[in-house]
């Protein structure tokens, strides 16, 4: 590529998000981060990765009306580990943003949620896509991964997709399925996680130029 490119994908639970960003990332040869990202954040900050495991894309939901109005904007700034709260979920999602500029300055790369294309809003190399899908196909592919059926998978795919809302509200301040947060919107159900691949190397052509992938 004659651009280092990195793609954030956000998703609804069931929309293959992760399929397509992996396929992505296998044809065009760079590298795919999701669970990883943890890890990296970890062996930066030398906090122990379970706490990061512990918070990823999910928010404290004891009380979760309270959750949905709460919010602290990631500033981009980093806690002193002499600070009490060194550990806190906002200075875990700090360093994780870090890992995630680190990525974006130096690699072509596909990432996984995260809040990545809130993180990245600044960078010119950064494509952000949405993947989303009708029920009734979140509801097909749940099912292949999870043992719930009818309405308990429903429950799953809801509470899944909530986690994740109030995560990226948290600490972004904005909706979650805002589409005006994201370069494109892929409907998985109707168009094939293969032609959502397509969509996105389409688009970057038109931004970036016909021989950006050559």
């Amino acid at each position: 590529m004659k651009k280092n490119i990195v793609f954030t994908i956000s998703r609804q639970y069931g929309s293959g998000g992760r399929t397509v960003g992996k396929m992505l990332a296998d044809e065009l040869g760079i590298h795919y981060y999701d669970k990883e990202l943890m890890k990296l954040a970890a062996e930066e900050s030398g906090i122990n990765e379970s706490l990061f495991v512990q918070a990823d894309e999910n928010v404290d939901d004891k009380n979760p009306l309270l959750v949905r109005v709460m919010k602290n904007v990631y500033q981009g700034e980093l806690i002193s580990p002499k600070s009490d709260d060194f550990v806190s979920r906002e200075n875990l999602f700090n360093y994780q943003a870090k890992v995630l500029k680190k990525l974006a300055e130096t690699e072509s790369c596909v990432i996984i949620g995260r809040c990545a294309d809130f993180v990245l809003k600044d960078y010119d190399n950064v494509v952000s896509v949405f993947v989303h899908a009708p029920k009734d196909f979140l509801m097909e592919q749940a099912a292949k991964k999870q043992s719930y059926r009818d309405k308990e998978l429903e429950k799953f795919i809801e509470k899944t997709d909530r986690y994740k809302a109030d995560y990226y509200h948290y600490h972004t301040g904005q909706l979650w399925t805002d589409a005006r947060n994201y370069d494109l919107c892929l409907n998985s159900g109707r168009l094939g996680f293969d032609k959502c691949v397509e969509e996105i190397k389409a688009y970057s052509k038109v931004r970036f130029g016909d021989d950006i992938f050559d």
